[in-house]
């Protein structure tokens, strides 16, 4: 091992050890790349990068969409939407034996189509659901389990700002990512109803029943779900109809939610300036990490970290689907120390190169075999199964971080009970992880289709 290379696995280690004391990501990255091209190339080098990185980073037009997707989420959660959404679902559905906690699911998923967060979701249903779920008298277990779970749906479901990052670090067509995100995302939904069904199947006294509703609060509940599927139909139609990209289909968002807001009166200056600034703060925090992201890639590739890995497990002899499986278990791994934009920044530049390698790159397989897809379906594939690896992190112990947004709001239940709810969806999950990854044409079929 070279000198070189040396020092890359040290920034790496220093890298995961500053983490580990709760320094900031961002912090940490920015701090170890910098030290790392220093150390390499001099620190001359180094400010030069400086002077030219952050302006070419952030003046990619993809990145645009972020800030407005993240204004899109935090308008929506003041402006009423997550109330007329579990409304509606639960005049739908909280009539059956556990029907509410499958209403809190159906309406995370919605309301994560317009938000593109997964905390975000989990705190905004959870202030919404998790007192109609103490009302009906559900187990404490069961009510927090699904909120935390239902949150994940967030990353997924489109927008994604999450998905949108990933797009952008492998160089993916944001709208065909967006296109593949939604089989899988409503095959989450369904799994996760499912998973509802089964456990009050067992336990019949852990979600009663709710009350059917009569007919006009039916209609008016449903009626109320007109504006979020119009809002839908906008943005994510508008996009996967190739009407525009998806910068301008943020902005009709946003705009939409905001008339939203402002005639149900929910909107009002106060709001609308909180939201602007969530919306700086968290842009500000993203571009941040993003900065750091860079300058660490930098620092690893000139070091050979990147190629290293690669060369050393497409040489290994592994087969390719067990080399993915594995880098699937240290993304969960990591996800329990992380958030999952810093993850996916973190990690990607890793494991990307070594997936392009053993697909059909210089160290391929003995036996010509790789993933039997182009690089191009393989970013596809490989990113939707990683944001849903992802997911599991956030609710993973011991630091799901939905778990602790939920808990938050409901200090009665234990967290140890949450995690112990949580954990039927967490294996829900890992079959639709295991399904993906048998059948790549559930992720696939779609962005072929739209794109002729």
């Amino acid at each position: 091992m070279t000198d070189v290379l040396l020092i890359g696995f040290a920034g790496l280690a220093i890298l995961v050890a500053l983490i580990a004391i709760r320094m900031p990501i961002a912090y940490a990255m920015i701090l170890v790349g910098g030290i790392g091209i220093s150390l390499l190339n001099g620190p001359a080098i180094f400010l030069n990068q400086l002077k030219t990185l952050g302006y070419g980073q952030f003046s990619i037009y993809d990145l645009s969409v972020v800030p407005m997707f993240v204004l899109m989420g935090a308008l929506a959660a003041r402006a009423g939407l997550s109330q007329a959404l579990f409304r509606a679902a639960n005049a739908w559905l909280g009539w059956l034996r556990g029907g509410t906690a499958m209403a809190a699911i159906g309406a995370c998923a919605a309301f994560g189509s317009v938000c593109g967060s997964s905390l975000a979701t989990a705190l905004t249903m959870g202030k919404v659901a998790l007192p109609e779920l103490k009302r009906y008298r559900y187990n404490g277990a069961l009510a927090t389990g699904t909120l935390a779970a239902g949150g994940v749906l967030g990353i997924l479901i489109p927008p994604s700002v999450v998905l949108v990052i990933y797009a952008v670090l492998v160089e993916a067509n944001i709208v065909t990512m967006f296109a593949a995100a939604l089989i899988p995302g409503l095959l989450a939904v369904l799994f996760f109803l499912l998973t509802i069904a089964a456990y009050v199947a067992i336990r019949p006294e852990a979600g009663p029943k709710g009350d059917p509703v009569d007919r006009r609060e039916f209609l008016e509940a449903t009626l109320g779900l007109v504006p979020v599927l119009l809002i839908f139909l906008m943005v994510i139609g508008g996009i996967y109809a190739g009407l525009y990209n998806p910068t301008p289909a943020a902005a009709i968002g946003v705009f939409l939610v905001w008339v939203y807001g402002l005639v149900r009166g929910r909107l009002d200056l106060q709001a609308q300036v909180q939201a602007l600034l969530e919306t700086a703060r968290t842009t500000g925090m993203i571009y941040l990490i993003l900065l750091g992201a860079e300058l660490l890639k930098i620092f690893m590739s000139r070091a050979g970290v990147p190629q290293a890995l690669a060369e050393a497990l497409a040489t290994s002899g592994l087969p390719p689907m067990t080399i993915m499986i594995l880098l699937l278990l240290a993304l969960i791994v990591l996800g329990c120390l992380m958030d999952s934009l810093s993850m996916i920044l973190l990690v990607i530049p890793f494991f990307w190169p070594v997936l392009v390698e053993v697909n059909g790159g210089l160290y391929q397989m003995a036996d010509g075999s790789g993933f039997g897809m182009s690089t191009e379906d393989l970013k596809v594939w490989f990113g939707i199964i990683a944001l849903i690896v992802v997911e599991l992190g956030l609710i993973t112990p011991p630091v799901g971080m939905n778990v602790f947004v939920i808990s938050a709001l409901d200090p009665e239940t234990p967290m140890r009970e949450t995690f112990k709810g949580v954990m039927p969806f967490f294996f829900a999950e890992l079959i639709r992880v295991a399904l993906l990854l048998a059948f790549p044409a559930m992720t696939l079929w779609l962005p072929r289709v739209l794109g002729g």
